[in-house]
């Protein structure tokens, strides 16, 4: 069997199996068979082109095999999925994607099942990827479930996508956000401000002072800049820019990354600390994450202490001047790099993880010195847990805080002008989108203590 198909069905069944990462696991593996660069890229394609896919490849699965997904064992569906996709979305024969999909259904599920996997394979293949599109919206039971199977999102995902754009009175752009989840994001990298300079080979980023992207892989430039270069994405360098960049910083300031891991945004703000003056500390929960925080700013020459502590008691511990809150969510706005989570995500998460924000934002707010600022940053524009959150901090903290006009200060971090439409609650807040801004979707909410 080739390589690149072994390791890509190892790490979906990882996915499917453990709620092990694509993103975080794929590497490992990659790295552990000794993949050429080309079998890399295949494993990768295959991987998270299945992933991305998979609710409409089961769509396709049921209808050929004649029975839903739960139905059929684990091993030999994801076997399935990994088939579908290389018959319908990739350049692979169509002969060499049934025959290794079937040859891995005998090396993990016996020799009974693969009669059945290639059964199903053959049928898959007798149509294109466009006429079992058209096939399955014809049983569809409603509009979004037919948008849903085209662009592969879950209905409620969708809806909530919908209303977040309709927010801002975009809502026809709706098929134009779900197409762009569904495509590869570019590697964009981020030269510390005052540490690292972009590499005369390096385009700039659009949006972005301490961004751009090279035209080759990024290894060997962030091997060489001694963790003053890290692969980030635009978007979460906008997102720290705005908090360290919203007001000129005072030497002495205190500044606190209350959810740091992994640490991208910490290693930002370390570098605007140091070259302001500022003292910065860090907390995150988890000591592996947490190890990642200490890792992502030891290329700064600023000592930044990193606590393990659950945030709503770590954030009482001091009055600070700046505040990140990059809480925990259901990153539903970076599809793009973890395309398993939207199969993996229920709105009863967003139930869950809403009382947490909401909880680590007061804690934020309540540990805010006068004058202080907290940025509220989620990756999902979900607006439970963006515009509900903020909104209902502000009712409790009354006149105690204020919003500021995070779109205004993201525009003016920005290095050209971005497309940040106000919101229909009349807030300040700064959503930016893939489709639009060609970043993952970051919300962004600035609070200031009076």
């Amino acid at each position: 069997m080739n390589p690149a198909r072994t390791v890509a069905f190892q790490t979906i069944r990882a996915v499917s199996g453990t709620d092990a990462y694509a993103n975080l696991l794929l590497p490992h593996e990659i790295a552990r068979a000794g993949l050429s660069p080309a079998d890399a890229g295949l494993a990768t394609e295959l991987t998270y082109g299945t992933l991305r896919r998979q609710g409409t490849y089961d769509a396709i699965i049921a209808d050929a095999a004649g029975r839903t997904p739960s139905a059929i064992d684990p091993p030999v569906l994801d076997a399935l999925r990994l088939g579908v996709h290389q018959l319908l979305s990739t350049r692979v024969a169509a002969h060499a994607a049934v025959h290794e999909s079937v040859e891995l259904v005998r090396a993990t599920s016996g020799r009974r099942a693969t009669g059945f996997a290639n059964a199903v394979l053959r049928r898959v293949s007798e149509r294109s990827l466009e006429e079992w599109l058209a096939r399955l919206e014809r049983g569809a039971r409603s509009d979004d479930e037919r948008v849903g199977l085209r662009f592969a999102h879950p209905v409620w995902v969708l809806r909530a996508f919908r209303r977040a754009l309709a927010a801002e009175g975009r809502a026809g752009e709706l098929e134009q956000l779900l197409a762009a989840d569904n495509l590869a994001p570019a590697v964009t990298l981020a030269a510390l401000p005052g540490l690292a300079e972009r590499p005369a080979e390096a385009a700039a980023t659009p949006y972005s002072p301490i961004g751009f992207r090279l035209g080759g892989p990024p290894e060997r430039v962030v091997a060489e800049a001694g963790g003053q270069v890290r692969v980030q994405d635009e978007g979460s360098q906008l997102a720290a820019l705005a908090l360290s960049r919203v007001a000129p910083v005072r030497a002495g300031e205190r500044w606190l990354d209350l959810c740091a891991a992994p640490g991208g945004k910490t290693a930002v703000l370390a570098a605007e600390a140091y070259a302001g003056g500022a003292r910065l500390e860090a907390n995150e929960l988890s000591p592996a994450r947490a190890k990642l925080v200490r890792d992502s700013v030891a290329g700064v020459p600023l000592e930044v202490p990193v606590s393990e502590d659950d945030g709503r008691r770590r954030a009482g511990q001091g009055r600070y001047d700046r505040i990140l809150v990059d809480a925990p969510c259901t990153g539903l706005g970076a599809l793009r790099r973890r395309p398993e989570a939207r199969w993996r995500k229920t709105p009863a998460d967003v139930r869950e993880l809403t009382a947490l924000q909401v909880e680590l934002l007061t804690a934020a707010v309540g540990a805010l010195a006068p004058g202080g600022v907290v940025a509220y940053v989620t990756c999902s524009p979900h607006l439970a847990e963006t515009a509900a959150v903020v909104a209902e901090v502000r009712r409790a903290a009354g006149e105690a805080v204020e919003e500021l006009d995070a779109r205004q200060v993201v525009a003016s971090v920005a290095a050209s002008d971005l497309d940040l439409p106000p919101q229909a609650d009349g807030s300040g807040r700064a959503q930016l989108w893939p489709h639009r801004h060609g970043t993952d979707a970051m919300s962004i909410s600035l609070l200031r203590r009076r």
